[in-house]
């Protein structure tokens, strides 16, 4: 639902929260910057889900990867893959619920996107070099969200892209709170900021809301921090 659904099978409301819907592809669309990608462009999507950001980064891109922790959720995105549809259970009131199909819009080249699982903390060494990276309210869910942070420039090319989006919701069941960015999350974002520059510059930070669905009545509205950042090689080459 909260990948797939329309908006109106999400929030039926014509009031408030409308600015949050539709976050997957939002991600995809509004963070990186296009212009700058070359036409051969080669994406990662880490912590993929069931895959919404990733089949809108192959509008794009030539070749997308999406990887996520869970195998359900691998197997429920190379499905969609597959067939260009999946059925979802919505949950309306109590028990009763509605079947509806979610589909992959048809201009999208589905070959493009391969999935996998894996853990973001110790991706395989054969993945290669990207163009654009994207790390979507991942952060805050790893044990260890450093071991990411510091290998996350050997998988750009310079002068790629690396979008972030996090609430920074620490939770000490996901992630110790030594492990917690910015001195125990006083300031996550300068914690951030900390692990990357100067090997990245930041190019633009600014607010991401989202929207997750309970049922017809409840709802749960966040608010992340979106940044984009560039990788700048700083090996000199000796003549």
């Amino acid at each position: 639902m909260f990948h797939y659904a329309s908006d109106e099978e999400q929030f039926p409301y014509s009031f408030g929260a409308i600015d949050a819907l539709g976050f997957p592809q939002r991600c995809a669309l509004e963070g990186p910057d296009y212009v700058a990608l070359p036409k051969s462009a080669r994406a990662l999507d880490l912590g993929c889900a069931v895959g919404r950001s990733s089949f809108e980064l192959a509008r794009t891109c030539q070749e997308v990867i999406g990887i996520d922790y869970s195998q359900s959720f691998v197997d429920a995105a190379n499905h969609l893959k597959l067939n260009g549809v999946h059925t979802a259970e919505r949950l309306d009131e109590g028990s009763t619920v509605t079947q509806i199909d979610i589909n992959i819009d048809p201009s999208i080249d589905r070959s493009r996107v391969q999935f996998e699982q894996g853990d973001a903390q110790y991706l395989r060494s054969s993945l290669g070099k990207f163009d654009l990276v994207l790390a979507c309210n991942l952060i805050c869910r790893l044990p260890e969200p450093s071991l990411l942070l510091n290998r996350v420039s050997e998988l750009l090319k310079p002068g790629g892209q690396l979008f972030i989006t996090t609430p920074f919701t620490w939770l000490e069941a996901y992630t110790k709170r030594g492990s917690w960015l910015g001195d125990g999350a006083e300031d996550s974002f300068a914690g951030l900021r900390n692990y990357l520059e100067p090997t990245f510059t930041l190019e633009k930070s600014w607010n991401l809301p989202f929207l997750i669905r309970e049922h017809a009545r409840k709802y749960q509205y966040s608010v992340a921090q979106a940044s984009r950042w560039r990788y700048i090689n700083t090996s000199v080459e000796l003549t």
